[in-house]
Order: C-alpha cells, then sequence, then structure tokens
C-alpha cells in the first residue's frame, strides 16, 4: 500500500476541514475517497466523492483503508468501535468518548482488533505544538527538578450565545455529556495529562450556565493534587473576555511561564528546598537566571496528526497521539464535573460506572427546551442508552 484511503464520518465544521486537508494535498498519501454525513446539504459541499447517508453505510465501503470520525461526541464510541471491529484504521476527533466507560469499550475493541497492524490515533493536534513539546521535556526529563504548583488557567476558549443556539444538540447533556470540559478544553486537558501525569485527587466547581443559557459548564475552578505533594488549579472558562492563556509551573529548580508563545524560564542556582534549608541567611533567596524562548510557530496541528497518522500506518512510525491515551483526559474532565455535582473531592481512578450513572441521569432529567428551528438531532446521532450499557 502506497496511499491511505480516507472515509469521514461527520462533515461539520471538523469534519469539512479534514476533507479540505485531504483534498488540497496536504496531507502526503492520504486520499479522501469518501464521506457520510446524515444531512444531505454537508454532503453536496464535495460533489466529486462518494458519499453515505450515515457512518454505518460507509463503513460497509471496502475501498476505505482509514476512517476518520468527527461527528457529535456520543457517536466516537459507537462508529469507533464499529470502524475497529470491521479492521480499518481509525483517527478519532477529540474527546474520543464523552465518559470513561465508553472510552474503555473503544480500548475493549482495539485489544481485539482483527488485524495486529490497525492504527488507532486521536486527534489531540496541539500535542505538535513545539511550545508544549518544548515544556513536557523540561517537565518530564527533569530539567525543572519536582514539581511543586501548577497554574494553568485558559479562558480564552470564548462563545457566544449565537454559537450555542446553532445547534439542539450543543451544550446539553444529552449531545455533547457537558460543555467546555468536554467541548473546548479537552486539548487543554489532554496537554496537561501528557506533560505531568494524572492527579491522585481532584476538587472541582463548575458552574453550570453561569454566562450563557445552557444546561453544561461553562466555567470551572479545579484543585488537582498528587502523592508526591504537588498541587495544582485548572481554570477554564467560556465566558470571559479578553481570555487568558497563562500556564505557570514552579519546581525546585526554578519557575516556568508559557503565554503569549512565550516561554519564560527561571532557573536557581541552588533547588530551593536545598538552599532553605542550607542558607544561613533568613531572607535570602536562590540566585537565579531568566532565559526567553520563543518559536516560530504553533507546528503543524490538525494537518500534522493527520500526516503522522499516515506515516503510522504506512511506515510504522510511532503515534503522537494514540487514542488509547484519550482515555485519561476523558477521565479528569470526568472528575472534573463528578466532583462539582457531588460536591466531593473524587479520589482517582474514576468510579466509571457511578459518573456514567449521574451523567444517565442529568440526561433523563433535562428540562432544556431549545427553539424548534434548532433542536434538530445532530448529524450522526446514535441511541444514547447504547452508551450506557454498563
Amino acid at each position: 500500500m502506497d496511499k491511505v484511503r480516507f472515509g469521514i464520518i461527520g462533515v461539520g465544521n471538523m469534519g469539512h476541514g479534514h476533507a479540505k486537508w485531504l483534498l488540497e494535498g496536504k496531507v502526503a498519501r492520504g486520499e479522501l475517497v469518501a464521506i457520510a454525513d446524515r444531512n444531505p446539504e454537508k454532503l453536496k459541499a464535495f460533489p466529486h466523492i462518494k458519499s453515505y447517508a450515515d457512518g454505518k453505510q460507509l463503513l460497509r465501503n471496502r475501498d476505505v483503508d482509514a476512517v476518520l470520525v468527527a461527528t457529535p461526541h456520543y457517536d466516537h464510541t459507537t462508529l469507533g468501535v464499529a470502524a475497529l471491529q470491521r479492521g480499518f484504521h481509525v483517527l478519532l476527533e477529540k474527546p474520543i468518548s464523552v465518559h470513561k466507560a465508553d472510552c474503555e469499550k473503544l480500548l475493549a475493541a482495539y485489544a481485539q482488533r482483527p488485524k495486529p497492524t490497525q492504527v488507532f490515533s486521536a486527534m489531540f493536534n496541539q500535542r505538535t505544538d513545539p511550545f508544549y513539546q518544548k515544556i513536557r521535556e523540561l517537565v518530564r526529563g527533569g530539567e525543572l527538578g519536582e514539581v511543586r504548583r501548577i497554574n494553568w488557567i485558559i479562558s480564552n476558549w470564548f462563545r457566544s450565545e449565537a454559537y450555542y443556539a446553532s445547534g439542539g444538540w450543543r451544550a446539553t447533556w444529552a449531545g455533547e455529556g457537558g460543555g467546555v470540559l468536554l467541548n473546548q478544553c479537552p486539548h487543554n486537558i489532554d496537554l496537561y495529562q501528557w506533560i505531568f501525569g494524572m492527579p491522585a485527587r481532584v476538587r472541582a466547581f463548575c458552574s453550570l450556565g453561569r454566562y450563557h443559557k445552557i444546561e453544561v459548564e461553562d466555567d470551572v475552578t479545579a484543585y488537582f493534587e498528587y502523592p508526591n505533594g504537588t498541587t495544582a488549579v485548572f481554570i477554564t472558562s467560556t465566558g470571559e473576555a479578553p481570555g487568558t492563556n497563562r500556564l505557570e509551573i514552579t519546581a525546585e529548580n526554578g519557575k516556568l511561564v508559557y503565554e503569549k508563545n512565550q516561554i519564560v524560564l527561571t532557573k536557581n542556582e541552588i533547588p530551593m528546598t536545598e538552599f532553605s534549608r542550607t542558607t544561613t541567611q533568613s531572607f535570602a533567596t536562590p540566585k537565579n537566571e531568566t532565559t526567553t524562548l520563543t518559536l516560530p510557530d504553533n507546528g503543524s496541528q490538525h494537518v500534522g496528526i493527520l500526516n503522522n497518522f499516515v506515516e503510522a500506518i504506512l511506515d510504522g512510525k510511532p503515534l503522537l497521539a494514540p487514542a488509547v491515551e484519550g482515555i485519561h483526559s476523558v477521565e479528569l474532565a470526568n472528575a472534573m464535573l463528578f466532583s462539582s455535582l457531588k460536591q466531593k473531592t473524587i479520589e482517582m481512578p474514576l468510579d466509571a460506572k457511578a459518573y456514567a450513572r449521574t451523567l444517565k441521569g442529568l440526561i433523563k432529567n433535562s428540562k432544556l427546551v431549545k427553539p424548534a428551528a434548532q433542536a434538530t438531532a445532530p448529524a450522526a446521532t446514535t441511541d444514547l442508552s447504547k452508551s450506557f450499557n454498563l
């Protein structure tokens, strides 16, 4: 095989973009041969590509090597499992599922895949960003020393009322399974766990509809604890303008601040705890030196993940974003919501079944009514009950 033939399920905002990149030749050795969407109007944008009325029909096309799932969130599980079971290579948009129990179904399907060479990736495009790659290197490589405190404010995900009103499925428990944590912030949550690993305890405060007429969270403040005593504060919102994206890491060997495409690294000559225990001066602080790192751009993003996916299939190249790692960001998002809903600290790992039952209850008891003209189901929605067969 010298090229990968793609089928895209869901050609809304993101699926449309992936289709265009493939057609424009931005994905070397990648070819778009089929698309599927339950909205026939969306299919008209690609008149020369074989089209299907839904994803299940596309999965019967044996001219496709790889399937990219870009549907509303709940379908990621059902379509992802079906594609894996049929032997396709699979690339899932984020999040890989709405809740941890569904992630476990996906991972089980991948473990039992009929072809051992099947590639299973996730669209965590910000892993291609050289700034985050450098931060991960500094943290995981030990140059910063043991991390003591993490503060990350990501409030530059501003969304208007018009955005939330643009679809009946948006910002609903039944349509998305959550708000900013499940739609906008999965990228940051993935980066967080990719850099720092998973915390041991989570306590979060999620405001439901603080800034918008929605039933899910649009403002979150969370506190994480690690077994070694490291603590973190994670803040995100779709209601603040102008927003902020600032990551601050305090560690034994200094401090790192990332904001506005600039890493400011201040390194201590002596680790702070060692200095504290050895100095004879009451008000002294370790001497330090500050350097600023800027990079040309933010990496190849979505196109980079697409090309990496193709290279993994054709050349055996390691994946930048293996889908099996996608469970971590979903679990952390679930834990934040669960903590807020139950008003208590959540011990990790999260009880997947308990959270799924809570989410099912939120769907059942939802009283949100959207205007009739906008309350249509998403383009590829499946029976939600299938997501909760625990």
